[in-house]
């Protein structure tokens, strides 16, 4: 783990190991489950997950996403959720 507060661009985000990402048919969404529960994502939350491969920089996640997404203004929106990620423990930063 870091000391940083915050996500930079530079860091090699990856889903924590308790976490899983996948398809709830039951739930019609992306879903994280851990041993405790789940968390239903938002359809914006799991497109910015499914990019979080433990190999992209977050800088690399934004430029994906942009590419995936002409025209939306992204970079802030995506700091923020995966600013918040790391916050609830769904996200680390990986050394590199």
């Amino acid at each position: 783990m870091r000391a940083r507060a915050s996500v930079v661009e530079e860091d090699v985000p990856v889903i924590a190991p308790q976490f899983r990402l996948q398809w709830e048919p039951a739930q019609g969404a992306h879903v994280l489950l851990y041993p405790e529960g789940m968390v239903k994502l938002s359809d914006t939350a799991a497109e910015i997950l499914k990019r979080v491969d433990g190999d992209a920089t977050v800088g690399q996640i934004i430029l994906k996403l942009v590419q995936a997404y002409p025209g939306a203004d992204l970079r802030a929106d995506v700091l923020e959720f995966l600013n918040a990620a790391f916050e609830k423990g769904w996200v680390r930063a990986q050394d590199r």
